[in-house]
């Protein structure tokens, strides 16, 4: 099997690929994830999913490489990684009762150039009608101010729904695993 690489500086995506048991490294891979003028929240993620996995695939061309990327969007409006606890709650007062859709990216490029698999996954969250104290108490006891829309469906956030609609919930926390374990396959992977 080549050398399995996570395009990636983001733990949430170590711990879901550390799932699949398979030895990998993980590198940063240097990447702008700026906004393209008129870019679709979508398109986005896709763009920039393959970037990630080009920029490492360029540098290790043996090795298979994943590179992930999800944008958040109410709208047209992207809810990015808040950053702090202000923008925090009030990404999660403008999704209070709405739909968000998270479009997660992934690309798996490289072993010489005869992999090139790009996928996208869009999982809708239905927020319930939020009280401002109960944003405020989350957003104190979780502090997810490095995720995009604000929260961690994996933790305490997932409180914060009526339902979430998607083909793959792995997807929502940054790496959509159902698809990723089928492309790995393909490149020759044994993946259980």
């Amino acid at each position: 099997m080549p050398e399995l690489i996570l395009a990636s500086t983001s733990p949430y995506r170590r711990q879901l690929l550390e799932r699949l048991r398979l030895p990998f490294t993980v590198l940063a891979p240097g990447v702008s994830e700026t906004h393209e003028p008129g870019e679709l929240p979508a398109d986005r993620a896709a763009r920039l999913a393959l970037a990630k996995a080009q920029a490492l695939a360029e540098r290790h061309p043996e090795a298979l490489v994943i590179g992930s990327d999800q944008v958040a969007a109410l709208g047209a409006q992207v809810l990015d990684k808040p950053g702090d606890a202000a923008r925090c709650r009030a990404q999660l007062a403008a999704a209070s009762g709405e739909r968000v859709r998270f479009h997660t990216g992934c690309a798996l490029l490289g072993a010489g150039a005869t992999v090139r698999l790009v996928h996208l996954d869009t999982t809708t969250v239905v927020f319930r009608t939020l009280e401002a104290a109960e944003i405020a108490r989350y957003v104190e006891a979780e502090r997810p101010f490095d995720c995009a829309g604000g929260f961690r469906a994996e933790a305490l956030g997932i409180s914060l729904f009526e339902r979430i609609e998607s083909a793959d919930p792995t997807a929502l926390i940054g790496l959509p695993l159902i698809w990723l374990a089928a492309a790995l396959r393909r490149a020759g992977c044994s993946v259980p």
